[in-house]
């Protein structure tokens, strides 16, 4: 008898009073969800789902309440969806007509958060334009590289950040252009007389995140519109039928227009989610907190003074506000939402939250940039029930386990995690070897985790990857190996991250010297601070006379990881 594997889908559905479910899911009802065959492999999708980006833009508009809403908000600076717009035709005018950018191009941005960004972000997906979203804590080296990869026909950003491209790393027809200069001359310019507006397809890339891989090197994974709009359509289903089905608060907050910061990086998943879903599909007023790095007091000063409804960030994050001297000081009521996806939640700070906020929900999942960020979420009392679990499959998706040679496995059994569904990403741009080892045929992606499937939970076992989370940012060992060993006082290096309260990890190297060399902690440092980004930078150092390895010569991580050698 052939043993059963393992299998999660969303079960959602099955729970819902008759009538609920013809609201949400019936025929015509906006969740509607059928079965389509997209690029040879049959998924299920949303049926009412607009075409593109630009058309969940224009159907915002349609909405009886949201034209005429606060879209965002920046200091003392606000508009309106409808004033959003009528500017993002003003840049994409502007984008078209003198920097000649059409659809399949693409445009590199490096900033901080910002409306510009926005803005731009926006122009760029109207025109079928594709983002290509370097990581604003780059160094010159890093962002050449991407560069290099994604090939622009115009690269745009913040003044700080545009002053560490080296000028030999950009083709001399390229523009380098600040973003602050773009937007005053499209606003210069007007609403140009022809839309900016292209007939883009579904599964026409719109966005290519850069994570990295088990080379070091950053991988460009290529969102669709599709990709993305459907990760928007399957969290408003799930929050629907939270708030249909979850029983009224104790102390309900005073009605207001749902907001959130846009603290979480644009060229993050969690960023680029909040830029493109979060205020023209969902509804939220986004607000921009001042330049500078996160600073938890300013957070909890801009949730009273714009009644946030969702804090989302990773757990170094909410500690920090939590703990904060003033927390007491600040009125935070209007939280009904605090979420996750970067790093796993103690089950402390749950219990945390849950004490001072009892209002406010809190979720985790299971998600990556080549996922637009679901695979799977968990909510409200299952946190605190099952917190060593990342929950239950999305609305659309499918989770299964696979063991060495993709062959299935079956409850509680531990192997790979592989994930379907209509967000999976297009693959690795200009990468097709990378592409077809994370895709196969039937449309799953190979996640490179282990995990777990039982009861109807996915459990997360280990990173097969050896993945440093460290402040919701991923870090991948092997990079910083490389570096390091560059160095011409280094024999060997190994890289694994450790415990950190706040930040969930930090990186530690452990280092070989060669023979006679006078090596210290801070070069060590001085060094990888010269290609890498601050973040991937070793916190600790360690030198030893030679690192622990099997008889066959690997190196045993999980003995440096016990803190047997310092």
């Amino acid at each position: 008898m052939a043993k059963t594997h393992a299998h999660l889908s969303w079960q959602g559905a099955d729970a819902l009073p008759e009538q609920l479910h013809a609201v949400l899911l019936g025929s015509g009802a906006p969740f509607e969800m059928v079965r389509e065959t997209i690029r040879g492999v049959e998924l299920t999708v949303f049926a009412q789902q607009p075409k593109n980006l630009r058309g969940a833009l224009e159907a915002a508009l349609a909405m009886p309440s949201l034209p005429d809403a606060k879209f965002m908000v920046d200091g003392e600076r606000s508009w309106t969806l409808r004033e959003a717009i009528d500017q993002i035709d003003m840049v994409g005018g502007v984008l078209r007509d003198r920097y000649q950018v059409k659809r399949g191009d693409r445009v590199c941005i490096v900033s901080a958060n910002s409306p510009d960004y926005l803005l731009a972000m926006w122009a760029l997906v109207s025109l079928g334009a594709i983002i290509s979203s370097l990581n604003g804590w780059w160094t010159g080296a890093e962002m050449a590289y991407g560069i290099e990869l994604t090939e622009p026909r115009l690269i745009l950003g913040d003044a700080r950040r545009l002053t560490r491209i080296d000028a030999d790393a950009v083709d001399p027809s390229v523009p380098v252009v600040d973003l602050a200069d773009l937007v005053a001359e499209a606003r210069h310019a007007g609403i140009p007389a022809e839309p900016p507006v292209a007939d883009v397809q579904p599964d026409d890339p719109a966005v290519i995140l850069f994570t990295s891989g088990t080379t070091g090197r950053p991988k460009g994974a290529t969102l669709s519109h599709r990709n993305i709009l459907n990760m928007g359509w399957a969290t408003m289903l799930g929050g629907a039928i939270l708030m249909l089905s979850a029983p009224a608060p104790t102390n309900p907050p005073a009605p207001s227009q749902p907001a959130s910061l846009m603290i979480s990086p644009m060229f993050h998943v969690s960023g680029m989610i909040g830029a493109l879903l979060s205020g023209p599909v969902m509804g939220l007023k986004l607000v921009f907190p001042p330049p500078g790095r996160w600073d938890p007091a300013v957070h909890l000063e801009l949730t009273q003074r714009h009644r946030l409804s969702t804090w989302t960030g990773v757990p170094t994050q909410f500690w920090r506000m939590l703990e904060h001297p003033d927390f007491d000081s600040y009125d935070v009521s209007s939280v009904t939402t605090v979420g996750s996806g970067g790093a796993p939640f103690p089950p402390e700070l749950i219990r945390e939250l849950g004490r001072v906020m009892p209002n406010a929900g809190v979720g985790n999942g299971y998600g990556m940039s080549e996922t637009v960020g679901i695979g799977t979420v968990q909510r409200g009392p299952d946190m605190a029930v099952h917190p060593d679990s990342v929950g239950s499959a999305y609305p659309g998706v499918e989770v299964e386990i696979a063991g060495p040679n993709g062959e299935r496995l079956g409850e509680g059994e531990v192997g790979e995690i592989y994930v379907r569904s209509a967000s999976v990403f297009l693959g690795y741009w200009n990468n097709e070897a990378a592409t077809r080892a994370a895709i196969d045929d039937q449309g799953w992606y190979h996640s490179g985790d282990f995990g777990r499937i039982s009861d109807g939970r996915l459990y997360l076992e280990s990173r097969m990857r050896d993945l440093i989370l460290r402040g919701g940012e991923n870090i991948y060992p092997m990079e910083i190996e490389h570096r390091l060993v560059e160095h011409p006082d280094i024999l060997e290096a190994a890289v694994v991250g450790v415990d950190h309260r706040q930040l969930g990890q930090e990186v530690k190297a452990f280092v070989v010297r060669r023979p006679g060399a006078e090596l210290a902690e801070a070069d060590v440092q001085r060094w990888a601070a010269e290609t890498l980004a601050g973040f991937k930078v070793p916190a600790y150092v360690v030198f030893l006379d030679e690192l622990p390895t099997t008889e066959s010569g690997k190196i045993m991580k999980h003995v440096l990881e016990a803190g047997q050698f310092g």
